[in-house]
């Protein structure tokens, strides 16, 4: 087994990072958003507007193991066990993906944190990295919208779980129970803003950006 010492990815390192927005620092954003949400797309416009960078914890454990990094391994070893990888691990791989692009203009962080352990662990790393999360956008829907567009979904996507009324409606409950820690967790540093998920796609990013401008301004 190899022996990982996560110290060693905490290296302060000075970041100088601009959009709809010009960014004159790194601006670093996490995006919530139930199933049904829109939270994908969202993603997709906001990372090509504010050129952010997409950092989805699952798509990092992916490439680490494909690279067969030292953290990558020890992933993949704790994974063959049955075990959870774990945060130290996962906070390892985003202070490589952080080294990686000095010159970012922010990052998009997707399916993480999830705990507050997470969050906190997060917002040391960031720290020592002389940046920080600068917004928590939650996209809030209705359970009923959530519902009918997931089950709308389930007519062409071929998942199971989007044809299961009562799956979705798990599923969203599942969602709520996780994010809401991580939300009050921010919401003390007034970093948490609610934006409503319901309208056209041009209209929720317009909100979206407005919020993000503000932080910008």
């Amino acid at each position: 087994m190899i022996s990982i010492s996560v110290k060693c990815f905490l290296r302060p390192r000075p970041y100088i990072c601009c959009s709809r927005k010009d960014i004159k620092y790194m601006f670093n954003i996490i995006l919530f958003g139930p199933p049904g949400s829109g939270k994908g797309t969202q993603s997709e416009k906001l990372i090509a507007a504010y050129g952010l960078i997409h950092l989805s914890t699952g798509d990092l454990l992916r490439s680490e193991i494909a690279r067969q990094t030292p953290l990558g391994l020890e992933a993949k070893h704790i994974m063959d066990r049955g075990q959870l990888v774990p945060d130290e691990v996962v906070i390892g791989m985003i202070s490589s993906a952080l080294d990686a692009n000095p010159a970012s203009k922010g990052f998009l962080f997707d399916g993480f944190p999830r705990t507050v352990a997470q969050s906190e662990a997060l917002d040391k790393l960031l720290h020592l990295k002389n940046t920080e999360i600068g917004v928590v956008l939650a996209l809030e829907v209705s359970e009923e919208e959530l519902v009918k567009r997931l089950l709308n979904r389930g007519l062409t996507s071929g998942r199971s779980d989007d044809n299961n009324e009562a799956v979705v409606r798990a599923r969203i409950v599942e969602y709520h129970k996780k994010t809401s820690v991580v939300a009050e967790y921010y919401s003390q540093f007034k970093k948490v803003v609610h934006v409503r998920g319901e309208g056209t796609v041009t209209e929720i990013f317009d909100s979206l950006c407005s919020e993000i401008d503000k932080r910008l301004s």
